[in-house]
């Protein structure tokens, strides 16, 4: 499992780079869970991080049913440099909506940079307020050539992933996504005591903001480097000590996610 730490601002972004962390993320909290960070504070994090050999990220935010305006977002993170587009289906709940969506996205970020990778992200609270559901946020990813998919929560409460889901369904969402040969991403409200759960679900990424900022109970509150050095040498043990999906298992499926990673 590799580490995703979201960041507001470089100064975040530089206190953590020589933790361990894999991918440092660049969101704005107070614009969602998804929440579009400002392109000047995007290409700052994306040049320190590429400087340290960190892979970055960045959301396009919590997107309402839009397409167009969704894939000049994505032309404009992709073009500063991130590797992963993480788009969050917010605003509609249907296959065909998804698709439409997450096409725009894909062919936009592309057309900046060639090796974009795009995420299809949901939220695992979907069901509170008539979202898009795991399966056809899994299957529009896949109809897309999308690189990966990802589940968060969409209302920072406190509650986490794991009180909107079942692990039984959490389960079925990342087997099905490792079947269709996508990279399967988890967070919302994740915490050091749900990572034998995350173990055991077995995603290729996890999350975190909220459990490493100095006050964790405030996700708007300062980075605590310390805490998120703690997060990389755990989940950095795990990942050893874990068995490995066979890249077999996906071979009908195109590259394996090892591969495409």
């Amino acid at each position: 499992m590799h580490l995703l730490i979201s960041v507001e601002s470089l100064d975040e972004a530089v206190s953590i780079m020589a933790t361990g962390v894999a991918i440092i993320d660049a969101k704005n909290t107070a614009e969602g869970a998804l929440g579009a960070q400002f392109p000047s504070v995007t290409r700052d994090i994306v040049a320190a991080a590429n400087r340290s050999g960190v892979r970055t990220s960045a959301t396009l935010g919590d997107l309402p049913y839009k397409p167009g305006t969704a894939a000049l977002a994505a032309l404009g993170v992709a073009s500063v440099g991130v590797k992963y587009v993480k788009a969050g289906l917010h605003g509609l709940n249907t296959h065909q909506q998804a698709l439409e969506m997450m096409d725009a996205i894909r062919q936009a970020a592309c057309m900046a940079d060639e090796n974009a990778r795009v995420v299809a992200s949901g939220y695992a609270d979907w069901r509170s307020f008539g979202g898009l559901s795991p399966d056809n946020l899994v299957t529009a990813a896949t109809d897309t050539q999308c690189h990966a998919v990802m589940l968060d929560t969409a209302v920072k409460n406190g509650r986490s992933l794991f009180e909107h889901m079942a692990v039984a369904e959490l389960k079925s969402f990342v087997e099905t996504a490792h079947a269709a040969g996508l990279c399967v991403g988890l967070a919302g409200s994740l915490r050091l005591d749900h990572a034998d759960a995350l173990l055991d679900l077995q995603p290729d990424i996890v999350g975190v903001r909220g459990a490493v900022c100095s006050d964790d109970t405030d996700r708007r509150s300062i980075i605590s480097p310390r805490k998120v050095a703690t997060f990389c040498r755990i989940f950095q043990a795990l990942s050893t000590t874990s068995d490995v999906r066979s890249p077999a298992t996906l071979q009908d499926h195109g590259p394996s996610v090892a591969q495409r990673y």
